[in-house]
């Protein structure tokens, strides 16, 4: 029996060794894809973010002054008492328009998505998104003409007989304001988690004897739990960034982290290291919130 031929390996088996020619080509490709919002961000964001770390390390640095940084007594004042209030302020302000807008928004696009006609969807969508057309500053505008002593809202409740309410210039109407600024993002966000909404499961469910609130914790909200944390994270940071809104419906007493951050820069106080330090603790209150979303929010269960 003479022995077999030997297998000899074929083009396609054998390993190519790539030329340095394409080696090129997958490094070009990428960059000039990524290249011009690269630089965007370098320039717009990664930049003046070192610029202003650098300035938080300066005491009482004002424009003009030689930057040298020398330690870090900025970041401590921002633990002072009077400071940490304005901080807490500011989380209650964003922390509420986040649950006031996942309340009032869940339902809406729940109902957009599952029970309204397809023909009136985006219809109803465009009804949303319409206020975010005009000015921040003219809705704020708007909300004083309502809020008022002599406006509509005390009009209507005193046509009837209630005493007028002192709404404006107090707390309740910056989270009234912030709430309608950022509603529009929530219903937005909220609509397309809950439109790849499964309702073969909710039906299985019920057929199964799950009450709709059983089905609503167990299935709605699991599903659609990338689509909440994504809006409440995005209407978070959103409002805890927000100027305009506590500076018009607030008043003097409502007194916030970016206002606080307005004066040092453009106010009477012209402290822009101590503006810088604050500028760089709301950052790190934002990266935070992001990191722990991308870590912890993913409900599905890990391999």
């Amino acid at each position: 029996m003479s022995p077999s031929p030997p297998i000899v390996p074929s083009e396609s088996n054998s390993t190519e060794m790539p030329t340095p020619k394409r080696r090129w080509s997958t490094l070009i490709g990428p960059s000039v894809l990524l290249g011009p919002a690269g630089l965007w961000l370098l320039m717009l964001l990664v930049l003046p973010t070192l610029v202003i770390f650098e300035l938080s390390l300066v005491p009482n640095i004002r424009p003009g002054d030689v930057v040298n940084p020398s330690g870090l007594e900025n970041y401590l004042r921002v633990f002072e008492p009077v400071y940490l209030q304005v901080i807490g302020r500011s989380l209650f302000f964003a922390i509420g328009t986040t649950i006031i807008c996942l309340l009032l928004g869940f339902p809406v696009a729940y109902w957009i998505a599952l029970n309204a006609p397809k023909r009136w969807q985006n219809l109803i969508l465009l009804g949303f998104v319409l206020p975010l057309w005009t000015s921040s500053l003219l809705r704020s505008y708007a909300w004083i003409t309502i809020l008022r002593r002599t406006g509509v809202f005390n009009s209507i409740i005193t046509s009837v007989g209630l005493p007028p309410l002192t709404i404006l210039n107090e707390w309740p109407a910056v989270l009234i304001g912030m709430s309608y600024s950022f509603l529009p993002y929530m219903v937005l966000i909220l609509y397309a988690a809950l439109e790849k909404l499964d309702k073969r499961l909710l039906e299985a469910s019920a057929d199964l004897g799950a009450t709709p609130i059983e089905g609503f914790w167990k299935i709605t909200v699991p599903q659609t739990f990338q689509g909440i944390a994504a809006g409440s994270l995005l209407v978070f940071i959103s409002s805890l960034g927000d100027f305009v809104n506590p500076e018009l419906l607030g008043g003097a007493s409502s007194m916030t982290a970016a206002r606080l951050i307005y004066n040092q820069f453009l106010g009477a106080t012209q402290n822009w290291g101590f503006g810088s330090a604050l500028s760089m603790v709301v950052i790190l209150a934002v990266s935070l919130a992001i990191a722990l979303l991308i870590k912890y929010g993913d409900p599905t269960p890990q391999a």
